[in-house]
């Protein structure tokens, strides 16, 4: 008993002692925890006479329940206290401006697909998608390309096995919709493609945008008009716009299309080498066996396609000079487009 009322009064003092919540706990573990004073204490209730026992036990819970309640009485005066001297040192000014938080903005990519697809959808216009990895027939064959054709050679595509591919252009989407879809068609297809190629100007993994028109009595100045339209709208109503003979097996006739060049207004710089005027795709009427590829009656349908590539569009469109910065996630360009 005398070793019990020794442990209280010890315990009070140093409870009453404690400076801050970190102290006080410290005390709480000397005096309750597994190890403490009074927890030691109970260990030699074995060695009292057995009817002293009970006694002694309700004595140690007496004195337990007291300091117990010494304890949270203490805690909570000098959390309290600790509360109001963290607020009093570490005050917030509301009056201050806030920090200045970037909201990020629209990778330049989907921004340009973005901008083409809302040109094009105006004059009647709808996207398709269709996979990456195609067969050959969707992405060669239906298309016109022949077997011994350059473009299925192994340096320029990336085969999956004998009989697929990842996709080397979107063309194959025009297959997918012409045989799903009765014409008249008007549709876009932006999406990813893949060729074997990587410098400063060119990505093994780029995008391109093909649109696709099938109707009765399609000619090439309705190609020509639409074009020249999207041009305007999306380079500026002084952009001109030129055609120039080409070849492409899955059109017939075929024509590159050039535009003025946006950043020098067609007077000559860098960016089209001196020559006013820039490539920015092709295009021309879809050719006959393509649309028997699909299970259009080339007699009584016409129609025709031409494609873009987004990182060239967003190069001429912004002045990029290296396509590689599309896909490197340096904040100092992505910050650029962030309005």
């Amino acid at each position: 008993m005398e070793k019990l009322k020794k442990i209280k009064e010890d315990a009070q003092k140093a409870i009453a002692e404690a400076k801050t919540s970190e102290q006080l706990y410290q005390v709480k573990v000397q005096f309750f925890g597994k190890q403490g004073e009074l927890s030691l204490l109970m260990k030699e209730v074995g060695a009292l006479p057995k009817e002293d026992r009970p006694a002694f036990g309700k004595e140690v819970n007496i004195v337990r329940a007291a300091l117990q309640q010494s304890y949270d009485d203490s805690e909570s005066r000098l959390k309290t206290a600790e509360l109001a001297d963290k607020l009093q040192k570490e005050s917030l000014d509301l009056t201050l401006p806030g920090p200045h938080l970037s909201l990020g903005g629209t990778h330049p990519i989907p921004r340009v697909i973005n901008e083409i697809v809302e040109i094009l959808s105006r004059i009647g216009f709808s996207v398709r998608s269709g996979p990456l990895v195609e067969s050959d027939r969707y992405n060669f064959t239906a298309l016109n390309i022949p077997e011994n054709h350059p473009a299925r050679d192994m340096q320029d595509t990336f085969y999956i096995d004998e009989n697929h591919v990842l996709r080397t252009h979107t063309s194959p989407v025009q297959i997918h919709t012409m045989e799903n879809e009765k014409p008249p068609i008007r549709v876009l297809a932006p999406g990813s493609v893949f060729r074997c190629d990587s410098d400063a100007s060119h990505s093994p993994n780029f995008h391109q945008i093909e649109a696709l028109l099938i109707d009765k009595k399609v000619s090439m100045s309705d190609l020509k008009g639409t074009i020249s339209f999207f041009i305007k709208e999306f380079f500026g109503s002084e952009i001109k716009t030129r055609f120039r003979p080409s070849f492409f097996p899955f059109t017939e006739p075929s024509a590159e299309v050039d535009c003025s060049c946006p950043l020098c207004k067609g007077e000559g710089c860098r960016m089209c080498g001196q020559s006013g005027w820039v490539e920015i795709g092709g295009s021309g009427l879809v050719h006959p066996n393509v649309l028997k590829q699909a299970g259009v009656d080339p007699n009584e349908w016409q129609g025709f396609a031409f494609g873009f590539g987004i990182e060239r569009m967003a190069i001429i469109k912004y002045g990029i000079n290296d396509i590689r910065l599309f896909v490197e996630n340096d904040l100092r360009f992505l910050r650029q487009f962030e309005s």
